[in-house]
């Protein structure tokens, strides 16, 4: 007997919610952040970035408020299963003064700690929400992002740095090893937020010990005097070129560290509840506007040949949302905040499309911390795991008096690992017919 052949379910099309998606209000601010992205795969020792000048260097002078966003993959080798490269970061005053380098706030973490020691977060596989204990995160850029979000320190990062003049000084020397680990890969997130006393160049470079041992200082400077770059990856499709886009990673100095908004109706001093559903991308690119025309990329002041130019993603970028709501109806409303995942597009759609069925592929993990919601807690925190296309899930709800008004605050740092973009979305809530006997006088 011949087998019966059996068609292929063809795939769910996606739902469309009809609603309004309004630009983010606001704008980046100024403050200078090296985004250390490219190679994500390191596959060689060199120069990852450098604000040095000369040849193989950007020649970025940095002062007062800077940042430093690095992410990074090691892969051993099967002739080599035990190797360990060091993650590098130097800085030396520009002039012949010393500099005072202070560590505002940072953390840093690697995917896994292979002596017990390191600060770690493996890829869990975690719901779509849970509520945050300052402890839950799946891979290192959530856990990094989470614990600057909420204002954590890590212990094992100093707190300043005198910087002489005449050579590199080693601010940071990290380990991303391998041994013990199966498959033969590691990964490791670092973000500090920090301020200098005087101008600067700051480097990061990626080098192989002797065995398990760090390179010593003069093998880093040595390193950096030479101007070899660890291999970059995946070259960009050209600024304004049609076709398919390639976005390419960062290695370079963007400008922006904060977004900042404060959301309210056009020439109003609120947002009336009555605008819901109503959402508002963040972390837009080129060609994922939502129709909304809006690139929230930050531009680069400098970046290497071959990688990408503009800070696509915005990883490592603080979002500080205020929003004032107001009831000007003449009952109450309630209405449902959520972060979400919609369906990537460029188009004015008159909505937001969503999957209709569940998605592999995970676009967010993060944690979301949220003010003026319902309750008791003055700040509640939330991590997520979205996946594409993924509606909610629901992280809080408000409630208005007729007349009423609240202020909604959503704080997040944009973590390493999402892919954007995201919305934020105010959705009203249904409200349930009252019960047959509450209606008795």
């Amino acid at each position: 007997m011949l087998p019966v052949l059996l068609a292929a379910s063809p795939a769910a099309a996606p739902l469309l919610r009809p609603q309004e998606v309004r630009a983010l209000p606001g704008r980046l601010d100024g403050v200078l952040m090296l985004n250390d992205n490219n190679p994500e795969l390191i596959s060689g020792p060199g120069i990852l970035l450098s604000t040095f000048g000369g040849s193989s260097h950007l020649d970025v002078p940095l002062n007062g408020r800077f940042d430093l966003f690095s992410h990074h993959v090691y892969a051993g080798t099967p002739e080599q299963p035990d190797s360990t490269i060091w993650l590098a970061v130097v800085a030396q005053p520009r002039g012949d003064q010393p500099v005072q380098l202070s560590l505002l706030s940072g953390s840093t973490a690697l995917s896994q700690a292979t002596d017990g020691r390191e600060a770690q977060a493996p890829f869990l596989p975690l719901p779509e929400r849970m509520r945050q204990d300052g402890s839950t995160y799946a891979g290192p850029g959530s856990r990094v992002a989470t614990e600057l979000l909420l204002r954590q320190r890590n212990p094992d990062l100093p707190k300043r740095w005198t910087l002489a003049p005449g050579a590199p000084t080693t601010l940071l020397l990290l380990p991303i090893p391998v041994q013990g680990l199966d498959p033969l890969l590691n990964g490791r997130n670092l973000q500090l937020r920090l301020q200098a006393s005087g101008p600067i160049s700051v480097a990061t470079l990626a080098a192989f010990g002797e065995g398990n041992k760090p390179p010593s200082t003069s093998a880093l400077q040595q390193l950096l005097a030479s101007g070899v770059l660890s291999p970059k990856e995946h070259k960009p499709t050209p600024r304004g070129a049609l076709g398919r886009m390639v976005y390419s990673r960062v290695s370079g100095v963007q400008v922006g560290s904060t977004w900042s908004a404060v959301i309210t109706d056009p020439g109003q001093p609120c947002l009336s509840s009555t605008s819901a559903p109503l959402s508002w991308p963040i972390a837009s690119l080129e060609r994922g506007t939502l129709g909304t025309a809006q690139v929230q990329t930050a531009e680069l002041k400098a970046h290497y040949p071959g990688t990408a130019w503009a800070a696509h993603g915005n990883y490592g970028v603080a979002y500080d949302i205020r929003i004032p709501l107001c009831n000007r109806s003449k009952s109450s409303t309630e209405l449902a905040v959520a972060l979400e995942s919609p369906l990537k597009t460029d188009q004015a759609i008159g909505g937001l499309r969503f999957n209709s069925s569940p998605s592999r592929s995970v676009m967010f993990r993060g944690t979301v911390e949220l003010s003026g919601l319902d309750g008791d807690a003055s700040r509640q925190s939330f991590h997520l795991v979205q996946r594409a296309g993924a509606q909610g899930p629901e992280l809080g709800r408000i409630r208005l008096a007729a007349g009423g008004k609240r202020e909604l605050r959503v704080r997040l740092i944009y973590p390493a690992d999402a892919t954007p973009p995201q919305v934020l979305s105010l959705l009203p809530v249904k409200q349930s017919p009252a019960p047959p006997d509450s209606l008795q006088p």
